[in-house]
C-alpha cells in the first residue's frame, strides 16, 4: 500500500494506484530468458516435413531424433552419422535401451522406398519404437517459400510398433 501527501491539508492520504514497474522489469526478464532458450531447444538439421491433421502427442524429455535430408544424409540428433554406424549411435545415445522410441524426421521430398530403408535399418538395429514426426495442419502454411524457417515438429505415433 502506498501513501501520498496532499499538500492543503499536510497529511498522509492512500493511494491506490498500482506500482507496476517491478511487472514489467521481470517481464522483460523473462522475455530475454525465453528468447535465449527456445534457438537451443531445437534440432538444426534443415528439412522440409510434410505436414499432418493428427493431434500432437507430448515429446520425452530427452528425445533421439533421427533426421534423414534431401541427399539421404542420416543425422541423429545435430550430428550426421553414416548408415553403418547408426546401431552403434543410437545404442549410446539410449544407453543401451533398445524400447527408447525413436522420432524419425523426413523431408518432405523423400521418397517412401528410402524412408522404409531407414525404418528397416532401425529395426534390424533392435529399434521397433519408432515415430515419424511432422508439422501440424494448422501449422503449415499453405505456400510457404522455401526459404522459410521450419516451425517446431510435433511427434505423430506411427501405426508400426
Amino acid at each position: 500500500m502506498a501513501f501520498k501527501f496532499q499538500r492543503a491539508a499536510d497529511e498522509l492520504v492512500t493511494s491506490h494506484e498500482i506500482n507496476v514497474t517491478p511487472f514489467i522489469d521481470v517481464m522483460l526478464v523473462l522475455l530475454v530468458i525465453f528468447m535465449v532458450t527456445a534457438p537451443l531447444a531445437m534440432v538444426h538439421v534443415p528439412l522440409e516435413l510434410p505436414s499432418s491433421s493428427a493431434s500432437p502427442s507430448p515429446p520425452p524429455s530427452e528425445p533421439v531424433i533421427l533426421s534423414l535430408q534431401k541427399d539421404l544424409q542420416i543425422s541423429i540428433g545435430d550430428v550426421p552419422v553414416t548408415r553403418p554406424d547408426v546401431p552403434a549411435v543410437l545404442a549410446r545415445d539410449t544407453h543401451g535401451d533398445r524400447n527408447t522410441r525413436i522420432y524419425v524426421r523426413a523431408d518432405r521430398s523423400i521418397s517412401y522406398g528410402d524412408l522404409m530403408d531407414v525404418m528397416d535399418l532401425l529395426r534390424n538395429a533392435g529399434y521397433q519404437r519408432v515415430a515419424l514426426m511432422s508439422r501440424s495442419a494448422a501449422a503449415a502454411p499453405a505456400l510457404a517459400p522455401k526459404s522459410a524457417p521450419a516451425p517446431v515438429p510435433t511427434p505423430t505415433p506411427s501405426p508400426r510398433r
